[in-house]
C-alpha cells in the first residue's frame, strides 16, 4: 500500500530529520491506556455503588469533555505518533506536515490518540495539536465554487491531498482557502469534517 503523503516511518525519519523536540512536559510511561482502578465495592451493595459512580459518555472525551472524535490540525511540521501515551513508548509514525488535519479519537492525560484521513496515527502529545481547523482534499479533483451550489462559477480546482483551511461549513458545503484562494466545496470531497457538521 501507498504511504501516505505526509506520513513516514519513524524508522525513516530518525534517518533523515533530527528528532523531535520533547513532547513538552514528560508524563509517566503507560503500558496501556486505561482507566484507574475502582476501589472494591462490598458486595452487599452494588446498587448503591453504581449509583454513586454513573457512567462516563464514551461521546465525550475522559480529559477535555469535548466530542469524541473530532478533528484538529497538525500545529507543527513535525508531530510523534507513539504506540501508547507516554514519552517511552514507541514512535510508529511520524508526521511531516504541517496543517494536516487529524482526527481525535481518545484522551489520556495530556495525550491524544489521533490518526489521519488513511487510518494511522498514534498517541500524540496535545501540544502538538492545533483547534484550527483544516482539511484534506480527498477527491482526485475538488471543483471550488464561488458560492455553496453545483451550478455556481467554479473559481478553483484543487487536488487530492492539498490541504485547505476552513472558513465556515453549512452541512453538505464548506468554504475552504487553498493558497490565498478561497471557494465553496461539497464535503463529500473532503477529508476532516464531520457529514451535517456546522463551522462558523
Amino acid at each position: 500500500m501507498p504511504r501516505p503523503e505526509g506520513l513516514v516511518p519513524a524508522a525513516a525519519a530518525a534517518t533523515t530529520a533530527p528528532p523531535a523536540s520533547p513532547d513538552a512536559t514528560a508524563t509517566p510511561a503507560l503500558a496501556a491506556p486505561s482507566a484507574p482502578a475502582a476501589p472494591q465495592q462490598p458486595e452487599a451493595a452494588p446498587a448503591q455503588a453504581a449509583a454513586a459512580a454513573p457512567a462516563r459518555d464514551p461521546s465525550r472525551g475522559s480529559v477535555t469533555n469535548l466530542p469524541l472524535p473530532r478533528f484538529v490540525s497538525l500545529k507543527g511540521n513535525e508531530g510523534n505518533a507513539r504506540r501508547g501515551p507516554g514519552l517511552t513508548h514507541r514512535i510508529d509514525w511520524v508526521f511531516t506536515r504541517s496543517g494536516m488535519p487529524l482526527r481525535i479519537t481518545a484522551e489520556y492525560e495530556n495525550w491524544r490518540r489521533v490518526e489521519d484521513a488513511e487510518g494511522v496515527g498514534g498517541w500524540v502529545h496535545y501540544s502538538l495539536l492545533s483547534g484550527v481547523r483544516s482539511v484534506l482534499v480527498a477527491a482526485d479533483l475538488a471543483e471550488f465554487h464561488s458560492r455553496p451550489q453545483d451550478e455556481a462559477e467554479v473559481i478553483l480546482k484543487a487536488e487530492r491531498n492539498v490541504v485547505g483551511w476552513v472558513q465556515e461549513c453549512l452541512p453538505d458545503w464548506c468554504r475552504v482557502s487553498v493558497d490565498g484562494e478561497r471557494g465553496w466545496v461539497r464535503k463529500t470531497a473532503l477529508w476532516g469534517v464531520a457529514p451535517g457538521e456546522v463551522i462558523e
